[in-house]
């Protein structure tokens, strides 16, 4: 009999296990994840920046967690040794619509306590040569690094405090009664005393799994990226962020140094049809009819056929990709954009097509269910390890 058990081994899962036995020393817990390693889907796949919540409404558990975990992420990354970069990240305005929502930005982050910086037309072009815009918001605080080394280092501290980690294992059975739950996969079962479902693009079938019922699925959007060949390394010095629009959920294309030293550009947003397939056209039966019968999906397209439609095009014809990013650095070229493996982002979306912009929990008598951890889940992952554990402690 295990105290705690969690499923799921990406950041937000590992975070958590992390936090209960930091606060339950002497707590048995074991951390189950399906793929061969921890971190391998969306903690493994994202633009790797520490974000800094100038996106989130003042006062919202997004906007805090975001806060505390870009604080928390730098110093575990330091205490690790685990190189970042706070190299900065610039809000481009390309127009005097973008420039309104600039402004509507510089407003919350003031509210927000965040540091920024307004630059002009001919500052933005003084500090980023290849870079034009009307103008633009410099958040000297946003940094970047690579998540799966964190998770990595969490992992070892798990083992360290005596965790048990188990790969390789896609639970399929989770029974709830009054003194434990029991978890399976396959012949093997594990009873525990506390159960915490960090399930990601699986988290509304664990639930479901678990007999809970909920009126959210998760839909898939894959993130399509593209890395500038080495002899573009120079091309930016700061993260370049066009300016979002608010009825989006998506930050839009970007271009994102990373701590190898690389260049990523992206993601767009197209709709996935394989929850785990990163290729180009990947395909999972079960998932795409699972996806074609829940009435969520084809409300939510019927409210964005053009953006859908625009994303799409831009799937498919890399120079509609490449416009995105020419709107604010026209020195790139088509062939300045070279393959690099796509990311799968697990969108909560309800039955009436709407979006699930929060973090989102499910509770029983003896588990926590994370239905929704939407970004910046990677940057606030400690902070929500602190807050899924407290819940999990706190239950009767």
């Amino acid at each position: 009999m295990y105290d705690f058990c969690v499923i799921g081994g990406g950041i937000v899962g590992a975070a958590t296990a992390l936090k209960l036995l930091e606060r339950r020393p002497d707590a048995s817990l074991l951390l189950l994840e399906k793929a061969t390693q921890l971190g391998v889907h969306q903690t493994g796949h994202n633009s790797g920046v520490i974000h800094s919540g100038i996106y989130y409404e003042p006062g919202s558990l997004k906007a805090e967690l975001c806060r505390r975990g870009a604080q928390a992420t730098k110093e575990f990354a330091a205490a690790n040794g685990i190189p970042f970069d706070v190299c900065g990240k610039l809000l481009v305005a390309t127009n005097q619509v973008e420039l309104r929502r600039l402004h509507d930005l510089a407003e919350r982050a003031e509210v927000n306590q965040l540091e920024i910086e307004h630059l002009d037309a001919a500052e933005l072009r003084r500090r980023e040569p290849n870079i034009r815009g009307v103008a633009a918001l410099l958040v000297p605080s946003t940094g970047i690094i690579d998540y799966g080394l964190v998770t990595a280092a969490i992992a070892k501290r798990i083992e360290a405090a005596g965790g048990r980690i188990r790969t390789s294992t896609e639970v399929d059975r989770i029974d709830e009664n009054g003194d434990a739950v029991e978890i399976g996969a396959g012949e093997q079962r594990w009873p525990a005393r506390r159960l915490v479902v960090c399930g990601g693009l699986q988290a509304d079938r664990l639930a479901r799994l678990a007999g809970i019922r909920t009126d959210t699925a998760i839909v898939p959007f894959r993130g399509e990226y593209y890395r500038l060949p080495a002899a573009r390394k120079d091309l930016i010095r700061h993260l370049i962020y066009p300016v979002p629009d608010p009825d989006l959920p998506f930050l839009g294309v970007h271009l994102s140094p990373t701590v190898d030293g690389g260049i990523t550009v992206g993601p767009n947003a197209v709709l996935g049809l394989a929850r785990e397939g990163y290729r180009k056209f990947s395909v999972d039966k079960a998932d795409l009819a699972e996806l074609a019968r829940f009435p969520g999906l084809w409300r939510l397209a019927k409210a964005n056929i053009a953006t859908g439609a625009r994303e799409m095009k831009n799937s498919f014809f890399k120079r509609g990709y490449l416009a995105e990013c020419r709107k604010y650095c026209p020195a790139l070229q088509v062939a300045d954009l070279l393959p690099q493996e796509a990311g799968i982002r697990a969108q909560a979306v309800r039955k009436d097509g709407s979006l699930v912009h929060d973090f989102e929990l499910e509770r029983t008598p003896r588990s926590v269910h994370v239905l929704n951890a939407p970004s910046p889940a990677a940057t606030s992952a400690l902070p929500i390890g602190e807050l899924i554990a407290g819940e999990i402690l706190s239950a009767h």
